[in-house]
């Protein structure tokens, strides 16, 4: 589908100059994690966010990194938030319980805070698929809470 000339369309920006990101990262499969933490990071100053406007914090396990990212969202000195883990499939049904409610849980603060969050929490079948995924998708969230943070800071001059 073609866009229109006279359609003004936003285009993605990957500017990360002056934004402030926060990060929480689960602890729970701590080798994933910081497999994730370590090229979420390397994205953020790709793109030019300052290590100093970069925050971490650690939660036990994906079930926790909700509220964390809720009250860092509260604070207003966040322009994005990402969330980091990996949820592995085991032999009961508390794989889906976690999967289910930490996404949900991530989702619901970006949008009663209106803080851009990115989920980067792995729900993978084993070990091996979570660790050949974890560079890929923290590359992935750092990029998407850049063009969210700025996206939304574009929407509001409207």
């Amino acid at each position: 589908m073609a866009v229109r000339s006279n359609v003004e369309k936003l285009e993605p920006e990957l500017k990360g100059a002056g934004l402030r990101i926060g990060i929480v990262m689960s602890r729970f499969n701590p080798e994933v994690g910081e497999a994730l933490l370590g090229a979420c990071s390397a994205t953020l100053r790709k793109h030019g966010v300052a290590a100093s406007d970069i925050r971490v914090v650690t939660v036990p396990g994906a079930l926790e990194a909700p509220l964390a990212l809720q009250k860092m969202a509260n604070t207003g000195k966040y322009d994005a938030l990402i969330a980091l883990g990996a949820v592995i499939r085991g032999e009961t049904y508390h794989f889906e319980i976690v999967a289910n409610e930490s996404a949900g849980g991530i989702t619901t603060v970006a949008l009663d805070t209106g803080v851009p969050v990115a989920n980067g929490i792995l729900t993978t079948e084993n070990e091996e698929q979570a660790a050949a995924r974890a560079p890929q998708k923290g590359a992935d969230c750092a990029a998407a809470a850049i063009e969210m943070a700025n996206l939304l800071k574009k929407l509001d001059e409207e």
